[in-house]
């Protein structure tokens, strides 16, 4: 049985063009520190399997959003439906 992590490692390749595309689609400057994690929930009224990407901004500030897909299935039209605010 897994629990909320999944235990395999994600694809570099994946975790890096979602962080271009993060870094594009907000305009984040290079002193931001993006993180990118896939979930799996097993609680009722959450997706199977999500995307999670936080930004740490240099000033403290934290902004997280979360899409609805595999990491490796995230693609551009998904960041580009993000809101500036989660």
């Amino acid at each position: 049985m897994r629990g909320l992590f999944d235990p395999n490692h994600p694809d570099p390749k994946a975790v890096r063009r979602i962080k271009a595309l993060m870094a594009e689609r907000f305009g984040l400057p290079e002193s931001t520190t993006l993180a990118v994690a896939e979930l799996r929930c097993h609680e009722p009224d959450c997706p199977p399997v999500e995307t999670v990407i936080t930004a740490r901004e240099a000033d403290g500030s934290v902004r997280d959003w979360r899409v609805a897909k595999a990491l490796c299935d995230v693609g551009r039209a998904d960041i580009e439906m993000l809101g500036n605010q989660p």
